[in-house]
């Protein structure tokens, strides 16, 4: 259903079962999938992809210029996958030429209210950004991600799979898969083990990252100490393989 209030310009292209609330508006160059939901008072400006199944909710902005000054309002993208749910207020925006000119956000993640997603950033799937949780522009966020609430990641930062930012971390380093962090600026804490279980690794693959992550942060080990001492389990464990591969190839270093 479109609300009869709602605003769709003449170039937007709509797939079926889409619903558009009340005093929303989607710009020209927007491209909406199947069974999405856009509540009242979004806006969705493009040029813009959003896949099918998502939901955004009221007071949404997503696919605005970015506010990064050396944007001239080049034509640039956001291209968003499925079945993500973008709470209120949130706010997600196109890239730059500065970078590959196009901001990139999975599938099945959740943007809780007040979160930012900056211009060039590359968000994986299932991930979670818990309230006013922020991403400056070219930050890569891996697959099954969490930050928590009020945390913020500087630009051209990388966070690995399945690592958790605690409430309030400032992160201006690389952050390793599976790992958590705490602090301003942010720290390594620990593994990030509870999320490992719920995901189903088993323990002997969790043991094997743990002692990954005493390698990297409990040892007098240098980065090429480290990596050289874990050349066995990289070989037998996927998840410290993805762990080793992520060190090697930082390029702002890694949080300490």
């Amino acid at each position: 259903m479109i609300h009869s209030t709602a605003i769709i310009e003449p170039g937007a292209k709509l797939g079926n079962n889409v619903s558009v609330g009340p005093y929303s508006y989607i710009g020209n160059d927007v491209v909406i999938g199947d069974n999405c939901i856009i509540e009242s008072h979004v806006v969705v400006k493009g040029p813009s992809t959003i896949g099918s199944g998502n939901h955004i909710f009221q007071f949404a902005s997503v696919g605005e210029a970015c506010q990064d000054k050396k944007y001239n309002n080049e034509p640039t993208t956001l291209i968003m996958g499925d079945n993500n749910v973008i709470r209120e207020c949130a706010t997600i925006h196109r890239g730059t030429i500065q970078d590959q000119g196009v901001t990139k956000i999975g599938s099945n993640n959740l943007f809780m209210a007040y979160t930012h997603v900056a211009h060039d950033a590359v968000i994986g799937d299932n991930v979670i950004f818990a309230n006013n949780a922020s991403v400056a522009g070219h930050v890569h966020v891996g697959d099954w991600v969490i930050l928590g609430g009020n945390s913020g990641v500087h630009q051209f930062c990388k966070i690995g799979a399945h690592a958790f930012i605690g409430m309030y971390s400032g992160v201006n380093k690389d952050v390793p898969p599976f790992v958590t962090t705490i602090g301003m600026p942010a720290g390594p804490a620990a593994i990030n083990k509870e999320g490992m279980k719920r995901r189903g690794f088993e323990s002997d693959e969790i043991m094997a990252v743990r002692r990954a992550y005493k390698a990297f942060y409990r040892k007098s080990f240098g980065a090429d100490e480290a990596i050289e001492s874990l050349s066995e389990d990289a070989a037998k464990y996927p998840a410290v393989k993805l762990m080793v591969d992520f060190v090697k190839g930082s390029e702002r270093g890694i949080v300490r």
